[in-house]
């Protein structure tokens, strides 16, 4: 609900259609997408005595939850270049932010994760699997593959997956040359800084957020110890689909100025 709060305030008002406000928006359509991807699944599930999901239907819903987490850090990415432009280029901004160049950064978001998991998918779905049990609450592409007989070649997959960390790390490499420049730029000029401190400190705590979580998923996935409470490892599964959706409309509604003053003045008209 708070995800689809801020997206109506930015479509509903025009004076929020600035690439800032629909780089946000985008993240929150994202968590919505990266819920959507879960949460019927798991409903069901908790409806149902048994707990079984086609082949296909795994392999889909490891495809959201892959794209939807690498769809964040695409966003996230052309954000921290956004704010690097506004602060540290203003005069250039609005004859480099276009609104074609803003088109193609949203694209750039949603369609990279998209093809690259594509891609990922189609060459798990071709695996011959020796086994069908998967010990989390839903399908993950690196699960799916460990379940593939020994006879299987998997090497296109490994080389995939570290092809696609690459790409990504290359997004993490970007989001730090940025700050770099705003960090430096802002040292010097209080109206920088001030600026830096409305609107790159929510992404950097949505960024922040993001990372802690995912990290922390993979670190359990690939190390952690299955002797946990069932209850626990239930929560380290879904902590990124739960956390940073609702912390990024909360963090940026509280922080930016136009989109909480948009909200609070619908409030008092809805109360009067």
């Amino acid at each position: 609900m708070v995800n689809v709060a801020l997206i109506l305030t930015i479509i509903v008002d025009r004076s929020l259609h600035e690439p800032m406000y629909i780089f946000l928006c985008n993240l929150c359509i994202n968590g919505l997408y990266g819920t959507a991807g879960f949460y019927p699944k798991f409903l069901f599930d908790l409806l149902s005595s048994s707990h079984v999901i086609s082949y296909a239907g795994c392999l889909l819903q490891a495809f959201v939850m892959y794209s939807f987490a690498c769809s964040d850090l695409s966003i996230l990415s052309v954000m921290a270049y956004d704010r690097y432009l506004a602060i540290c280029r203003p005069l250039q901004y609005h004859s480099v932010m276009t609104k074609q160049r803003l088109s193609q950064l949203v694209c750039f978001s949603w369609v990279t994760p998209l093809c690259v998991f594509s891609i990922n998918v189609l060459l798990t779905s071709r695996l011959r699997l020796c086994s069908s049990e998967i010990q989390r609450l839903f399908c993950v592409n690196w699960v799916i593959v460990k379940l593939a007989c020994p006879s299987t070649n998997t090497i296109p997959n490994a080389i995939f997956a570290y092809l696609t960390i690459g790409i990504y790390v290359s997004h993490g490499l970007c989001i730090i040359w940025s700050y770099m420049y705003l960090i430096r730029t802002c040292v010097h000029s209080i109206e920088n800084r001030r600026k830096f401190m409305q609107t790159c400190i929510p992404h950097l705590i949505s960024l922040i957020t993001f990372l802690v979580t995912i990290v922390f998923d993979l670190m359990y996935m690939r190390f952690g110890s299955k002797h946990l409470p069932q209850s626990l490892q239930n929560f380290i599964a879904i902590e990124f689909l739960i956390i940073p959706p609702v912390m990024n409309p909360l963090i940026y509604g509280f922080k930016l100025t136009k989109i909480r003053n948009k909200i609070l003045s619908f409030v008092y008209v809805r109360r009067s």
